[in-house]
């Protein structure tokens, strides 16, 4: 099975891809190949298979948020480059 022409040309428009006659025809073979399998899928029995976000379980890898104290001002100032009144100065980069 291939893909029409007109759907890889339509494709590649959306994409803002210019193909030559070779990838054209590259292309849709292997989206040919690709519909081909789609419709396998389609003939198999998934009534009893719960639908899932992932193929495997996701655990939350990272740490629980606990509550701490931050950084005093004086010290979160404490190695910055230049302040002023108890702010950061910082280069201006939009003009």
């Amino acid at each position: 099975m291939s893909a029409p022409a007109m759907d890889i040309q339509y494709v590649a428009h959306l994409a803002r891809l210019e193909l030559t006659p070779e990838e054209q025809r590259k292309f849709a073979a292997q989206l040919g190949q690709v519909l081909e399998h789609i419709e396998k899928l389609k003939q198999l029995d998934v009534s009893g298979v719960e639908p899932t976000a992932h193929a495997a379980p996701m655990v939350n890898v990272m740490r629980p948020d606990d509550v701490r104290p931050g950084l005093a001002h004086e010290e979160a100032l404490r190695n910055a480059p230049a302040q002023a009144n108890g702010l950061f100065i910082v280069p201006k980069i939009v003009e």
